[in-house]
């Protein structure tokens, strides 16, 4: 059944044919060459549910029916996380953003009572469907890395706004990678 899913979800994204119409002559790149990639989970806003890989290690599935945490919970305002960036058009992890995800790990470690909806971002770029996806894919990501530093999955959700929460509004390069982001907002049990 899982491997019928991913092939599913895999002939709908080639079918959807969405993605970046990039000017050639931007110059835009995808950041370092030197990237983490830490899932390959691919999924849709419509989802709701993390594909796990063969092991079952990486991730966790999330059921479609489970509460979002911030319908259960209140939202901590006392303490908060610089943002993760993403290179254009990618959602690995840079190892220069990996020390923001960890600040996290070790919050969450020592709260046990704290649990996380992760938000994944993108520039104004590509079609509103493309950016819900590649925003999901960006907080699988971190969602993945907080699980591999000993974060339980169940405190864990993500949430994709693809481009409809910029940070910075405007146009350029360096508006747009403000934007291609992922954020930390916790919730308290």
């Amino acid at each position: 059944m899982r491997y019928s899913f991913i092939a599913a979800v895999a002939a709908l994204l080639a079918m959807s044919g969405c993605r970046y119409s990039e000017d050639p002559t931007a110059g835009a790149g995808t950041g370092s060459d030197e990237t983490v990639a830490v899932g390959d989970d691919v999924t849709s806003e419509f989802d709701n549910v993390a594909v796990v890989d063969e092991t079952g290690e990486g991730g966790s599935i999330v059921p479609p029916t489970q509460v979002p945490f911030d319908q259960l919970y209140q939202r901590v305002t006392d303490v908060s996380f610089e943002p993760v960036y993403f290179g254009f058009d990618a959602n690995s992890l840079q190892p220069g953003e990996l020390a923001k995800i960890e600040a996290v790990a070790d919050h969450l470690r020592e709260r046990t009572d704290r649990v996380v909806i992760v938000e994944g971002n993108c520039d104004e770029r590509g079609s509103n469907e493309y950016n819900l996806v590649l925003g999901e894919q960006r907080a699988i990501s971190i969602r993945d890395y907080l699980v591999t530093l000993g974060v339980q999955a169940d405190r864990i959700q993500q949430k994709s706004y693809g481009e409809e929460k910029p940070a910075v509004t405007g146009s350029g390069e360096e508006v747009w990678a403000k934007n291609r982001r992922g954020e930390f907002a916790l919730y308290q049990r």
